[in-house]
C-alpha cells in the first residue's frame, strides 16, 4: 500500500466523496487564504508585548513564531482527531482584544492576559469533555444554524472589500466606494478577482490558489519591473526567521501571580464568550457550505473539532499567543472540494514549513490573499436558499444573524442577534412551546450581557 492509499485510508478519503489531489489543493488554498495571519498576528500583539532587552522586530519574530506552531498543533489535532477540512490559527479582533483593550487599555501585564487565555482554554477542554459546549451549541436555532453561512460570507465580503480598498471609511456614510482605479494596491485586487471568478467560473481546480499566486507575481514582476517601488504593491520588507522564543514561551505562568480576582474573571469571561460564539458560527458555517450538517443542522461529532480549538487556545497560550479558533478562511479549501483531515492535515504540515520560509510567505501581498475572502463570500451567499422566508421567526432570526455579522464586525454578535430574536418572534406568534426551555435561557442570557456589555458594566 502506498503513501496515498494510506492517507485516504487513514481519513476515509474516497468515503466523503473527495480524491487525495482535491484534498491537497485545498489543503494549500486554506493555508494561502490564512497565511497573511502569520505576519498579521504578530504585528497587533507586538503592540502590547514588550520583552525587556528584545527590540520590537525581534519581540514580533517569535510571536510568529509562537503563532505558527500554535496553528500547526491546532490543525493537526482537526485532522488527526476531528478528521475536518478546517484550519485553525490565532484569531483576528481576539488578538486585537487583548492587545489595545486589555494590555494597552486596562494596563493589565501581557503575561496575565495570556493567564487568561490559557485559562480560557483549559475551560474549553474541560467543557468540551463533558459535552457542555456541544449541547449549547445544538440549542441554536434552526434558522440561525442556515443562515449563519450566509452571514459569515456577507462578513467574508465586508473584510475583502475594505482590505483590497475597494470599500473605504467615510466620516458622513461610514463607508463607501474607493478611489479603485486611481490606487495600484486595489486595481491588481480587482484585476486578480476578476481573474478569480473567471476561472472558478469555468471550474478550473485550484481557482483560488491560482488567482492569488498569479496576483502576487503580477504584483512582484511591476516592481522587480520598475513600474512600482517596494512597499507600493509588495511588502517594503521581508522578515528573516528567529527561532528563539523563550522569553516568550512560559510568560503565562508568571501571569498568574498577583492578580486581580474580578478583572481577571472578566477577562477569562470575555474572551470565553466571543471565542465560544465565534468557533460555533465558524464551524457551523463552514459545515453549512461543505454540506456537513445532518438534517437537524448540527454537525456530527462536533465535540472534536471544539476539542482542536480548546487545545490550540491552550497551547497558544503556553508559546506565547492570543486565543486559537477556527477560521472562516477554512471555507476557501472546503470550496476547492477538501472534505477530510486530509485538507487540515495539508494545512498544519504548510505552518510548520512556513517555519523555515517565512520570509516567502511574507512576501504574498496582503491584496492578493484576501481575493479568496470575496470570492468564498459570494459563493456562500447560497446557504440563504435553506432560509423559510415566509416564516416570520425564521425570516427575523435569520434575517438578523445575516446582517448583524458584517455591521458589528463580528460573527459572535451576529449569532446572538438571532439567537434572541427567535424565541421573542415565536411567543409574539403564538408558538411558544415550539421553543426549547434551553433556548429561552440561551436568549435571556445573551440579552443580560449585550445589556452589561453596551451600558460599559463589562468589558
Amino acid at each position: 500500500m502506498g503513501l496515498s492509499d494510506t492517507l485516504s485510508a487513514r481519513f476515509d478519503v474516497e468515503e466523503h466523496g473527495s480524491d487525495i489531489r482535491t484534498e491537497l489543493i485545498a489543503g494549500l488554498t486554506t493555508f494561502l487564504a490564512m497565511s497573511y495571519i502569520i505576519v498579521v498576528n504578530p504585528f497587533i500583539l507586538a503592540e502590547a508585548i514588550q520583552i525587556p532587552g528584545y527590540e520590537f522586530f525581534e519581540v514580533v519574530q517569535m510571536i510568529a513564531i509562537a503563532t505558527v506552531l500554535s496553528a500547526a498543533v491546532a490543525t493537526l489535532v482537526m485532522a488527526v482527531y476531528a478528521n475536518r477540512p478546517f484550519g485553525l490559527a490565532p484569531g483576528l479582533g481576539l488578538n486585537a482584544f487583548f492587545a489595545y483593550t486589555v494590555v494597552l487599555g486596562l494596563g493589565i501585564p501581557w503575561q496575565t492576559a495570556l493567564a487568561a487565555v490559557f485559562v480560557e482554554g483549559v475551560l474549553f477542554i474541560i467543557l468540551t469533555i463533558v459535552g457542555a459546549r456541544e449541547y449549547v451549541i445544538r440549542l441554536f436555532p434552526e434558522p440561525v444554524k442556515r443562515s449563519v453561512g450566509a452571514g459569515i460570507g456577507l462578513f467574508l465580503l465586508f473584510i475583502g472589500f475594505q482590505e483590497l480598498q475597494i470599500v473605504v471609511p467615510d466620516e458622513t456614510t461610514l463607508v463607501t466606494l474607493g478611489g479603485i482605479f486611481g490606487n495600484p494596491w486595489a486595481i491588481l485586487g480587482v484585476l486578480g478577482l476578476v481573474l478569480t471568478f473567471v476561472l472558478w467560473a469555468r471550474n478550473v481546480t485550484g481557482a483560488i490558489v491560482l488567482g492569488i499566486l498569479t496576483t502576487s507575481l503580477a504584483g512582484w514582476g511591476l516592481t522587480l519591473a520598475g513600474f512600482f517601488e517596494r512597499g507600493t504593491v509588495t511588502p517594503e520588507t521581508l522578515p528573516s526567521a528567529q527561532y528563539d522564543i523563550t522569553p516568550l514561551a512560559g510568560a503565562f505562568v508568571d501571569g498568574l501571580a498577583n492578580i486581580d480576582p474580578l478583572t481577571f474573571g472578566l477577562v477569562v469571561f470575555t474572551f470565553f464568550f466571543v471565542d465560544f460564539f465565534d468557533t460555533a458560527g465558524t464551524l457551523i458555517g463552514v459545515s453549512q457550505f461543505g454540506d456537513f450538517l445532518d438534517d437537524d443542522g448540527d454537525l456530527p461529532e462536533m465535540d472534536r473539532p471544539l476539542m482542536a480549538d480548546a487545545i490550540g487556545t491552550t497551547f497558544g497560550a503556553i508559546v506565547g499567543t492570543s486565543t486559537v479558533t477556527t477560521f472562516i478562511e477554512s471555507s476557501t479549501g472546503v470550496e476547492e472540494g477538501g472534505r477530510t483531515g486530509l485538507t487540515a492535515l495539508v494545512v498544519a504540515g504548510l505552518f510548520l514549513a512556513s517555519l523555515a520560509v517565512i520570509p516567502v510567505v511574507a512576501a504574498i501581498p496582503e491584496y492578493a490573499s484576501f481575493i479568496a475572502l470575496i470570492v468564498v463570500g459570494v459563493m456562500m451567499l447560497q446557504g440563504l436558499v435553506e432560509v423559510d422566508w415566509s416564516d416570520p421567526a425564521w425570516a427575523v432570526s435569520a434575517g438578523l444573524t445575516v446582517t448583524v455579522m458584517p455591521f458589528a464586525y463580528s460573527i459572535a454578535d451576529g449569532l446572538a442577534a438571532g439567537i434572541v430574536a427567535y424565541p421573542i418572534i415565536k411567543v409574539a406568534t403564538g408558538e411558544a412551546s415550539d421553543v426549547d426551555l434551553g433556548q429561552y435561557v440561551i436568549a435571556a442570557l445573551l440579552a443580560a450581557y449585550y445589556v452589561l456589555q453596551t451600558r460599559g458594566v463589562i468589558l
